[in-house]
């Protein structure tokens, strides 16, 4: 089941592209979190997600937010993608166990062995202040994202 709007996100930690550990309470108080679950690198919905999001990056910054990108990939997957991509925000390993962290936000589809397309705004306080799934083929709408985002900002 999805996790729900008001809801004290679930903490996480889990290792970017490059091997560092990202953790999820350390934006806390901080920033607010915008957390992309997609099903995997490479495949042609996610890929064009990515690019819309990297295009869309100087408005998530304008409004103060961090990106996260979450997917069951190793962290070397990741690394390869951001590269050719041009991603510099993290691209986190929800790897070993696998969807363990999606499986939190109610996102891993088991049966599948990835996760789901959805989209999370945490705020400053650590609760989930939007939440969306997508279906797999749907190419989400950052605009949609970033006016969800501007109105935590105001």
């Amino acid at each position: 089941m999805a996790i729900s709007v008001g809801a004290a996100a679930p903490d996480f930690t889990l290792k970017d592209q490059s091997q560092k550990e990202v953790k999820l309470s350390e934006f806390q108080g901080k920033k607010n979190v915008v957390i992309v679950f997609y099903p995997l690198d490479w495949s042609p919905v996610c890929t064009n997600e990515h690019i819309c999001l990297v295009n869309d990056m100087r408005r998530f910054e304008e409004l103060d937010a961090q990106v996260l990108g979450v997917s069951v990939d190793s962290a070397w997957s990741h690394k390869a993608f951001a590269e050719k991509m041009g991603i510099k925000y993290p691209l986190l390993a929800d790897f070993q166990p696998r969807g363990a962290v999606g499986e939190k936000y109610g996102v891993y589809l088991a049966d599948k062995g990835i996760t789901g397309r959805a989209i999370a705004i945490v705020d400053r306080s650590g609760k989930i202040a939007w939440f969306k799934n997508y279906d797999i083929p749907t190419l989400p709408d950052v605009k949609e994202v970033s006016e969800a985002l501007a109105k935590l900002k105001n």
